[in-house]
């Protein structure tokens, strides 16, 4: 089950997003879901367009299916999906 803690160990595809903060101003507010992912990018499907959002300038809010709201700093996901999802966190 995806959960404010292990956040940055699941998939993010299919979850609601909207573009905090970004350093590139004009994609602040962006809010759609994400329809993709890579190492250093998030695709967001906005309507019929996608958009893509650099994750090392970014801040995200993701929306988890229990309705709760979670801030998450792009730099955090900055790698392979796959390998981010597969690896341990350290308490």
């Amino acid at each position: 089950m995806i959960t404010a803690q292990n956040i940055c160990r699941h998939e993010l595809i299919g979850l609601p997003i909207r573009v905090h903060a970004s350093s590139n101003c004009v994609q602040t507010g962006i809010t759609g879901v994400v329809c993709g992912e890579s190492r250093q990018m998030i695709d967001i499907c906005v309507g019929d367009r996608t958009l893509r959002v650099a994750k090392k300038c970014a801040t995200f809010d993701l929306h988890l299916p229990d309705d709760t709201q979670v801030r998450v700093d792009g730099s955090v996901l900055i790698m392979r999906p796959e390998r981010r999802i597969s690896m341990r966190i350290r308490n």
